[in-house]
């Protein structure tokens, strides 16, 4: 599973561990959330602008 990082604010989103307030419960992939979806703590960047990173994350 891979780690997904807002270059924006730094937000990540774990595949291992989902986005459970986002609706993306642990084990979603990233491919599997919507294009239009966008960076939940600054809402800046969209799903295309996040980097993935090799580090694991934190949800805030």
């Amino acid at each position: 599973m891979s780690v997904y990082r807002c270059p924006c604010c730094g937000y990540t989103y774990d595949e291992a561990k989902g986005a459970p307030r986002e609706g993306f419960p642990a084990g979603t992939p990233f491919a599997d959330i919507p294009d239009y979806w966008c960076c939940p703590d600054c809402a800046v960047l969209e799903k295309v602008d996040f980097e993935a990173s090799e580090e694991s994350g934190v949800n805030s």
